[in-house]
Formats: C-alpha cells, sequence, structure tokens
C-alpha cells in the first residue's frame, strides 16, 4: 500500500493494520526459522509496510502537535 493511500486513513485504523502487519511479520519469521517459508521476499515486503505505517502515524502525531 503507498502512503498517499495510507494518509487518507485515521489514526486508529493505522493502528490497527499495524498490529495486523507485526502479527504477519512474527508469522513469516516463524516460518522462515524452521524452514518452512518459501517466498523469502515477503519479510521485505511486511518489513516496509510496517515502516510506512509508522512514519504516517509519526506525521501525523506531528501535524496534532
Amino acid at each position: 500500500m503507498k502512503a498517499s493511500e495510507l494518509r487518507q486513513k485515521n489514526s486508529g485504523e493505522l493502528t490497527e493494520m499495524l498490529q495486523t502487519l507485526r502479527k504477519e511479520q512474527f508469522s513469516m519469521r516463524m516460518q522462515h526459522g524452521s524452514g518452512q517459508l518459501n517466498e523469502r521476499h515477503e519479510l521485505k515486503r511486511v518489513r516496509r509496510e510496517i515502516a510506512r505505517v509508522k512514519t504516517v502515524l509519526n506525521q501525523k502525531q506531528d501535524e496534532q502537535a
């Protein structure tokens, strides 16, 4: 998801999305550790999406302050 699409969401939706992405990342790390993860590039995608969501959340907090 692009940052411009994330900026249209409210803080609650972004927080929920962040929590979902972190659960997905944890699951993928466990699969990777046990050798079951075939698509290792997905780890990178999830990590970058988490960074995007956190960046937009921080920008929204700065706007409110």
